[in-house]
Order: structure tokens, then C-alpha cells, then sequence
């Protein structure tokens, strides 16, 4: 995946601005301080929260997300695999417990590069 590309900063979880600084502290799937955000951009100083209440917008993209995911793991385990129903929602309820955190930070870099424009002069600095 090329570093200019738009996909790049939400699956690296990269500043949208520079492509270089890290949004999270700590690695993707870290249940050490999981909703720990860097204020700024580590390495052009972007601002991750222009104002209170910029992430109301990912948390949509999360629920959208998460739902569209239920329904196909459920589609999949019980019609296809004919797990039972409850063996279904159960199994899902432990992958959803284990990815919560990644898909909590996916929507959080999803939102963030829909409002932050990429600046190449901005990567310079490191």
C-alpha cells in the first residue's frame, strides 16, 4: 500500500495529516489504556481533537460497522456452518469482545482521515 495513499494512515492507524505519527500510544491490540489517544500528532502536531465532540462521527462509523459485521458472522455461523443459535451469539460476543478495541481505534482513524487532508511537506519532519 503506497504511504500517500488514503487507506494508509486508517490501517496503519497514522496521522491522516503526515502519514508518519502514531494516533495510539500503545500497539493496535493493547487492553493497556485501550481509548488512549495522542492529543497530537507525535511527529507534524496535528490536532486529533479540533473540539468537543469530534469523535461523535466515528462512533456511527463503529455502530455501522459492528452491525454489518453481527450480521454476516451470524448469517455465516448459523445458516451456513448450522451452528446452533445461542452457540452463534455466543461465539460472536467473544470476537466482538476481542476486536472492541481494534474496531473502536478503526472508526476513530476512519473519521479523523475523512477530516484531516493529507500534507506530504507535513511527513518531512521526523
Amino acid at each position: 500500500m503506497k504511504k500517500s495513499s488514503k487507506l494508509y494512515p486508517i490501517v496503519k492507524f497514522k496521522c491522516p495529516q503526515c502519514h508518519k505519527g502514531d494516533l495510539y500510544p500503545t500497539s493496535t491490540f493493547s487492553f493497556q489504556k485501550p481509548f488512549e489517544m495522542h492529543e497530537h500528532c507525535p511527529n507534524c502536531g496535528a490536532n486529533f481533537f479540533p473540539e468537543p465532540g469530534f469523535y461523535y462521527g466515528a462512533m456511527f462509523i463503529s455502530y455501522i460497522l459492528s452491525g454489518f459485521f453481527c450480521i454476516f458472522y451470524l448469517v455465516i455461523a448459523i445458516l451456513a456452518l448450522k451452528w446452533n443459535p445461542a452457540v452463534g451469539i455466543g461465539s460472536l460476543l467473544v470476537v466482538m469482545g476481542i476486536f472492541f478495541v481494534w474496531l473502536f481505534r478503526f472508526a476513530r482513524a476512519i473519521w479523523l482521515s475523512i477530516n484531516l487532508k493529507y500534507d506530504p511537506s507535513k511527513g518531512l519532519k521526523s
